[in-house]
């Protein structure tokens, strides 16, 4: 039966007024959209977008959060901008004909006061998904989007911007338009990875199933995205902390506390109180938004700029994660450049651990409200105190909520990392056995400076002065003293992250069968916190960024007179920079850009450097006031150059070495050094790297091989080629002449006749003099901390054994580093320590009793 005639006039004209009204909808849209992107101002992530692998010759449809019309235009123009498929287009997807290419998992009702509309899922998705079957030719792709006003970083300072800004609670249209007008500028476009329907569907899943299962993947995803962007919702502070005080296992601890210090219950209860307010942050997304503001000015002032590396791997595998950013510790500025960085990165910035030094009045505030949290140097003997601290702890983990520490404790005063300290690694390995919500990650983090805005302290305190106690009067005169120079560029770099449930997968397979109310034992717990520790100091290090200062200072020092002719300084430099790039160390180590003559250009400008003309050739001198700094930046990259440095000083008194001499020298040495220097291969890799380093020398020229590689043999005295290979040698030279004052202290003393006291304090006595009579210009070279990681990796290799008294005693492998030494120490060098090296004055402790009195 054929229609009739008048029917299908009504039918085309009813299409027309469709088509009329759809496109004066969509003309009303577009002025919409010019208007409001007259003020509004959006910057879309990730960068660039290509990373999402849209491919816009094929349907795409845009999820957002929640609808909101000014979402849906600001969407529209991110879409244009990007030369991506739109928002407001038609979409046809099989048998499904859409006029828009746009959903939202929720809805709200109401003119004013909103409230969510009920629905289980979008009604775009649950079309698409119920449309039937898709023609070959066609792949539908879903791309979840988060649109964020007054998140994205901008440079105004208001205050009534900040307190507009993006926050968890679901804004009426008032407050969207103000928030618009206020924080428009500061938009942020967030597109999450495409889903494709063909791999949703390829599950074997039905269209309900597989709906269900889409709607869970996009909550989930858009809960990651605004946790990472604002932080997640926390509840009020003083709820918090009631609600630690009133843990079963502070209950028992204040109990405890009140029996052993014979105190009432209610006082150790308010103890217990003052404790959880002293330690807690009080964080503020307000305070944050304002400190952005002020730290985007401070450090235009102060820095010719910041350099961010390797951070997409991160922002990679981040979600879905408890992140504890876990950065090297050079300066204050470390903190507060990583939660700068993060913020403008769409992360929300760590709760961070503070020493309660900083806890000074209105600072430790500003502190709380910027996330820190603070704790005592030690409360191994405050039992309460720690227990308070590690459910605090345990609860911002719980929260989702991520935290940031130091594990060297304190910041390095010698540019080298420092030995870890696993209290907080302990506290947080402990807290995620007994409640593991959410997988652990440690984040390395690598902190370079060209200069440091603490370097005059440094300074002071490497010369011997007494560290000074933080004051208020100190910290403006330091600002003020800040802010008149310029301390070149920083680097940023993150690291390869460390997964904990791989390495207690590792250590212990059961660990996920171990009962959640009993803490975990120490002989579990302690290997997988020391190699926890181990892995992210390597690992911090295997990210390094070599900048100008670093070269210029290794290069430098190698000299006694910290002076070079300046084509010898710029050969050195063009090794270094074509020597770094080939050594087997880590790809995600980075080297600046600038030739030998920007090198040392940029050297003149930050004041490093002096140029002394003179006829034969100029000569660049060190600054002699830069002289103690210059080894810290030295430090910095020492372990890149640890390893060539080792093979280079293995020629500095002979032409040529056998190899299989050269790699017994190196396993003898390499693991004091990879402990010192946290250097990154296992013993039973070392002879691979050791040819491979002898590889980059022959085709560098400094060495050549002979007898078809079973010996080596360098270029002669006087050749271009000797000068630099020695001037190599000589960069790692003071930390292989502290093994042989260690050893020369030893066998002057006597197999058990020294403890560990003695030993540490002879070596450096020792230390302090040898550098002295040869003008060192370290004063870590008698740093007592590094004698004592020497004599603990000693006591590991079993080069050291301790004997009922707790004194050393040892054999005839010690003897075997002096035979080393003999290749690797001038005769002048080794003659100085066997004669420096001292006696204990007193005699040793017997266990006989001094004769009485009669």
């Amino acid at each position: 039966m054929q229609p009739r005639p008048d029917r299908l006039i009504v039918s085309d004209c009813m299409v027309e007024v469709s088509n009329f009204w759809t496109g004066l909808h969509h003309w009303w849209l577009h002025l919409l959209r010019k208007i409001l992107h007259l003020w509004v101002r959006a910057r879309s992530l990730p960068q660039p977008l290509a990373e999402l692998d849209i491919n816009p010759q094929q349907p795409v449809c845009y999820i957002l959060e929640s609808y909101a019309l000014s979402s849906l235009l600001i969407l529209e123009q991110a879409c244009r901008d990007h030369q991506l498929p739109t928002p407001l287009a038609a979409l046809h997807v099989g048998n499904a004909h859409l006029s828009r290419s746009y959903g939202a998992l929720e809805r709200f009702q109401g003119l004013f006061l909103r409230h969510k509309q009920p629905r289980r899922s979008s009604a775009v998705l649950q079309q698409l998904l119920t449309s039937g079957s898709i023609p070959d030719d066609q792949e539908l792709q879903i791309v979840p989007v988060t649109v964020l006003v007054g998140r994205a970083p901008d440079q105004e300072v208001s205050l009534t911007k900040i307190l507009f800004s993006e926050n968890w609670e679901v804004a009426g249209r008032i407050r969207r338009l103000l928030s618009l007008l206020i924080n428009g500028r500061g938009t942020l476009v967030q597109f999450g990875q495409t889903q494709r329907l063909s791999e949703l569907r390829a599950e074997g899943l039905d269209e309900q199933r597989t709906l269900r299962k889409l709607n869970r993947v996009l909550r989930t995803h858009f809960r990651r995205v605004r946790t990472a962007a604002i932080g997640p919702d926390r509840s009020h502070r003083r709820t918090l902390l009631d609600n630690i005080i009133k843990r079963d296992v502070v209950q028992d601890a204040i109990e405890a506390h009140a029996r052993k210090t014979n105190i009432p219950h209610a006082e150790a209860q308010q103890e217990a109180h003052r404790y959880a307010h002293e330690i807690a942050a009080n964080y503020s997304f307000t305070f944050i938004r304002s400190s952005e503001i002020l730290l985007s000015w401070f450090w235009s002032r102060i820095y010719r700029g910041v350099e961010v590396h390797h951070f997409k791997q991160f922002q990679k595998i981040a979600p879905g994660h408890e992140v504890v950013y876990v950065p090297c510790h050079r300066s204050h500025i470390d903190y507060l450049l990583v939660s700068f960085i993060l913020f403008q990165r769409g992360f929300v910035p760590p709760h961070v651990a503070a020493g309660v030094n900083l806890n000074l009045p209105v600072l430790g505030s500003f502190i709380r409200r910027g996330g820190g949290f603070f704790l005592r140097r030690s409360f191994r003997s405050q039992a309460l105190y720690a227990t308070v601290f590690n459910e605090y702890l345990s609860t911002l983990l719980n929260r989702g909520v991520h935290i940031e520490y130091f594990i060297e404790g304190t910041r390095s005063r010698t540019g080298r990392l420092l030995p870890p300290r696993a209290g907080m690694l302990a506290m947080t390995v402990k807290a995620f056995l007994q409640a593991p919500k959410r997988p652990v990650l440690f984040q390395p983090i690598y902190v370079g400076y060209e200069a440091l805005v603490e370097g005059r302290s440094y300074q002071k305190e490497l010369s011997g002065s007494a560290k000074r106690k933080e004051s208020w009067w100190d910290l403006i005169t330091s600002v003020f003293s800040i802010l008149r120079r310029n301390y070149g560029q920083v680097n940023v770099s993150f690291g390869q992250p460390i997964l904990l449930s791989e390495l207690l997968d590792q250590h212990h397979p059961d660990w996920q069968q171990l009962p959640a109310d009993e803490p975990p034992k120490a002989s579990m717990l302690n290997p997988v916190v020391d190699d926890v520790a181990q892995r992210i100091m390597v690992n911090i290090n295997r990210c390094a960024h070599v900048n100008p200062v670093n070269l210029l200072s290794i290069s430098l020092l190698a000299t006694r007179q910290r002076a070079l002719d300046e084509q010898d300084l710029s050969d050195l430099l063009n090794l270094y920079l074509e020597l770094l790039p080939e050594v087997p160390y880590s790809e995600s180590i980075t080297i600046t850009e600038k030739d030998p003559a920007g090198i040392i250009q940029y050297g003149m400008e930050l004041g490093i450097l002096t140029r002394q003309e003179h006829e034969l050739g100029n000569i660049i001198h060190a600054e002699p006031k830069q002289a103690v700094l210059l080894s810290y930046y030295r430090n910095n990259i020492a372990h890149l150059i640890a390893v060539p440095s080792l093979i280079a000083s293995c020629f500095l008194h002979t032409q040529v070495v056998k190899r299989q001499r050269l790699i017994d020298i190196c396993r003898s040495v390499y693991p004091l050094l990879r402990n010192e220097l946290f250097l990154p291969w296992a013993d039973a890799a070392l002879e691979d790297v050791v040819d491979a380093h002898l590889g980059i020398f022959e085709q560098l020229g400094l060495i050549q091989e002979i007898d078809a590689g079973q010996r080596y043999q360098r270029a002669t005295g006087g050749s271009r080629e000797a000068y630099l290979l020695r001037l190599i040698a000589h960069s790692l030279l003071q930390t292989l002449e502290r093994i042989y004052i260690t050893v020369a202290v030893l066998e002057k003393n006597g197999s058990g006749n020294l403890g560990r006291l003695d030993l540490e304090k002879l070596c450096q006595q020792s230390a302090e003099r040898l550098s002295i009579l040869h003008q060192f210009e370290a004063p870590e070279f008698a740093d007592r901390s590094l004698f004592k990681q020497l004599i603990e990796q000693m006591l590991m290799m079993g080069l050291l054994q301790r004997d009922d008294d707790s004194r050393f005693v040892f054999d005839q492998a010690l003897a075997q580093l002096n035979i080393d030494a003999k290749l690797i120490l001038s005769k002048e060098i080794r003659h100085s320590i066997l004669q420096i090296a001292p006696r204990k004055i007193s005699p040793p402790a017997t266990d006989e009793k001094p004769p009485q009195p009669a």
